[in-house]
């Protein structure tokens, strides 16, 4: 398959897109820069720095912190190994995670009624307000991120975003 040509506006930039091969065989079978696994990376790379910028001051968190912190306030209580499951990280990443938002004084952890061994976070007053903060701040990263989408395709992305999540909690 022969390479694209890459645009001429940057050598950074990634090539003109291809058309979309509607109705043409193997509807996996594009060019990289048309994948969806290399269009989902790309964007996130376009957002993860200003969200983390946005965080830093904003919040004055990390952008894991950030998302631990609203991860916690939305789902509490909850352990470490939901806190990693809920907010995409691996067990020792929320663990780090979850113990730099104690040491601030923003999370709370207790000894778990359920399990002996484990322990249960919940947001601390000072917790709370700065996770009202970085609410907002999802919210707005949301607009800027998917604002140029109707409220139909706002709609039709997020079926096909749940859709597509549980296809591969399966797989």
């Amino acid at each position: 398959m022969a390479r694209p040509a890459r645009s001429a506006a940057s050598s950074d930039a990634p090539a003109e897109p291809a058309a979309d091969p509607v109705g043409a065989g193997d509807p996996f079978e594009v060019p990289l820069n048309r994948s969806f696994t290399y269009r989902f990376h790309h964007l996130s790379k376009l957002s993860d720095p200003v969200s983390h910028q946005a965080y830093q001051e904003e919040a004055g968190l990390s952008l894991s912190d950030g998302r631990c912190l609203t991860t916690i306030g939305t789902f509490e209580p909850l352990s470490v190994k939901d806190l990693a499951r809920l907010s995409n990280l691996n067990k020792s990443q929320a663990s780090r995670a979850a113990q730099a938002l104690v040491d601030r004084g923003l999370v709370l952890k207790q000894g778990s009624e359920a399990d002996g061994r484990g322990v249960v976070l919940m947001l601390s007053p000072e917790g709370r307000a700065r996770w009202q903060a970085a609410n907002q701040l999802v919210v707005r990263r949301n607009r800027e991120i998917f604002g140029c989408l109707s409220p139909r395709e706002l709609a039709q992305l997020g079926k096909l975003l749940d859709r597509l999540v549980a296809h591969n909690e399966r797989c």
